[in-house]
């Protein structure tokens, strides 16, 4: 592996590479006339973009137009690999994306140890069997994201009120620990936001609209807000935490609440491995916590409407896209005040990513830094 060493693009730059991921490849001419920008001044800074290895000619494209022919440009995998990492109750999660956010690698171990030193030399150790594993070793490391449930106690947010089951990792600088141990740049951000991130680069939100929402249902709940292709952190890095909306003495709607419902009835579970075979008989309990969470969540979307009126709004979880999926068909829009200006009824999907996108999300944090200024 070899250190990032911490490229940063210019306004220009940063914007070539935007159209590249959110369009696809283009021709030089294409970029010029869509970026509005001159033919040389685009042939210059692409020129830069190819010598740094982060943009390349497109292997095997057909001429795009007649006579000469126009080869598009596009985002290079080869220019790196970033690493992301998630704990979740009973499991750790850590995945390997390139620079044009191709999924690499992804894997989950049990994991149960709440001292977050152990949770980097866990992370030091996949990630360095997953690069040998896939022949990594000569390429550039971007660095490593890790995704973190709580909100932010300093306003880079390296210090966080983590989760019960994470009160170890509380106030610690989570960026300056796992630095030092892992040996590489990290970058911290709330699961959340995380999430949102691999739905706006990996799943497709970035080429539907350009402001969402990704409700992520994990320890707790809470919101990735994206306005404009940015995350939305707010004046304390705390924005999204709609987790503070619910009652404290009453049940919230994530996947520790499943599990704790779960586990009331008798059904012996733990953790998020074998969920299907664990929960074999409890199919009841599910649809009665489903229709209970659905009643919750109508809410926060109302809510996100109002405010930040998305182009979309999208549930993200470690649970089976099956019980998302029921989720979303139980929210009762009739009991939402909408609104005049809201034609119709929000646009609300599951995810693609398979309770991959906080992992997932967390690899792309070094991406996306290097193109957001």
């Amino acid at each position: 592996m070899v250190a990032f060493s911490g490229l940063r693009l210019d306004e220009d730059e940063r914007r070539i590479v935007n159209v590249l991921r959110s369009h696809g490849p283009r021709s030089r001419k294409d970029l010029a006339t869509k970026l509005d920008m001159s033919a040389s001044k685009l042939t210059r800074l692409s020129g830069t973009l190819l010598a740094h290895g982060l943009i390349a000619e497109s292997p095997g494209a057909e001429p795009m137009t007649p006579g000469r022919p126009a080869v598009p440009l596009c985002i290079s995998p080869a220019a790196g690999y970033a690493v992301g990492a998630v704990v979740h109750r009973g499991l750790i999660e850590v995945a390997l994306v390139d620079y044009a956010g191709g999924v690499i690698a992804h894997c989950s171990h049990p994991f149960e140890d709440p001292d977050p030193k152990a949770f980097a030399l866990r992370v030091m150790a996949t990630m360095h069997e997953l690069a040998i594993a896939h022949r990594l070793l000569g390429w550039r490391l971007l660095g490593v994201g890790v995704g973190v449930p709580g909100a932010a106690l300093s306003p880079d947010g390296a210090r966080r009120w983590t989760v019960d089951s994470l009160a170890a990792w509380r106030g610690v600088d989570l960026k300056a620990l796992f630095e030092e141990q892992i040996g590489h740049d990290v970058w911290i951000e709330n699961d959340a936001n995380a999430a949102a991130l691999a739905e706006y680069y990996v799943g497709g939100l970035m080429r539907r609209c350009s402001t969402a929402v990704v409700i992520l249902l994990g320890h707790g709940i809470g919101a990735g807000i994206i306005v404009d292709g940015r995350i939305l952190r707010g004046a304390t890095a705390s924005a999204g935490e709609v987790g503070s909306l619910y009652p404290v003495d009453q049940p919230r709607p994530s996947t520790l609440d499943l599990l704790s419902t779960l586990r009331s009835e008798g059904c012996p579970i733990h953790s998020l491995l074998d969920f299907d075979v664990v929960t074999r008989g409890y199919e009841a309990v599910v649809a009665r916590w489903v229709e209970r969470a659905a009643h919750q969540i109508a809410p926060i979307i109302n809510w996100g409407l109002a405010w930040i009126d998305p182009g979309e709004f999208v549930i993200s979880s470690p649970l089976p896209n099956r019980i998302l999926t029921a989720l979303v068909d139980r929210i009762d829009y009739g009991t939402m005040r909408i609104g005049d200006h809201v034609g119709t009824a929000p646009r609300i999907s599951v995810s693609t990513l398979e309770g991959s996108a906080a992992t997932l999300g967390a690899a792309l944090l070094p991406i996306h830094a290097t193109t957001i200024g």
